[in-house]
């Protein structure tokens, strides 16, 4: 069976991220990419005897969507931090998507940043519709409950506590937001579409 492989990422610390925090992270995501490749292995044994094993097949997949997003969110969170802090070209498809649908870039930022700000653990997201080619903000609970059908996420924000608060405290969620965006490679955003 075909498993997955952790991706490698080369990241510098930003704002008051510490290097301690991103290497803390950096082993959540490969927990995430071990326990992803753990239940397709458990799966794989138990689908020996099916009606046996209905319960725990059923109960091990309920996993496996927050196991697997967990690896795909970090990886697009990750990627869009890597090489440093690189503005949006004014010419990119992506800057005028994003114009032709919140009217400007200003104003799609604050409706992200306010999304991002939302009580509970999760992400703030920023996807691509591919069936109706536009963009759409939304709120991910955790790692998958809101997922956009079809959707492909380019921007990932990650609002889980482990990703800001040794560094900013609890009451600094906004500081960590601002200090994320100002760090943002945007060519690696920009290619997701």
């Amino acid at each position: 069976m075909k498993i997955f492989t952790a991706k490698t990422f080369s990241l510098s610390p930003f704002g008051k991220i510490t290097t301690k925090t991103i290497e803390e992270h950096m082993k959540l995501y490969h927990g995430y990419v071990k326990n992803t490749n753990l239940i397709l292995e458990k799966v794989a044994e138990l689908r020996s005897d099916p009606e046996k094993n209905t319960y725990t097949i059923g109960e091990i997949n309920r996993r496996f969507g927050f196991e697997f997003n967990g690896m795909r969110n970090h990886e697009v969170y990750f990627n869009s931090l890597e090489g440093g802090s690189h503005t949006l070209s004014k010419k990119s498809q992506l800057i005028t998507m994003i114009s032709e649908t919140w009217g400007s870039f200003d104003a799609w930022l604050i409706e992200f940043k306010t999304i991002a700000l939302t009580r509970g653990i999760g992400w703030a997201m920023l996807y691509y519709d591919r069936n109706d080619k536009r963009l759409l903000n939304a709120w991910v609970d955790e790692q998958h409950i809101g997922q956009l059908q079809d959707c492909a996420l380019i921007l990932g924000l990650d609002m889980w506590e482990h990703s800001f608060v040794a560094d900013y405290e609890p009451s600094g969620k906004k500081s960590y937001i601002d200090d994320f965006f100002a760090n943002i490679n945007w060519e690696n955003i920009a290619n997701a579409i």
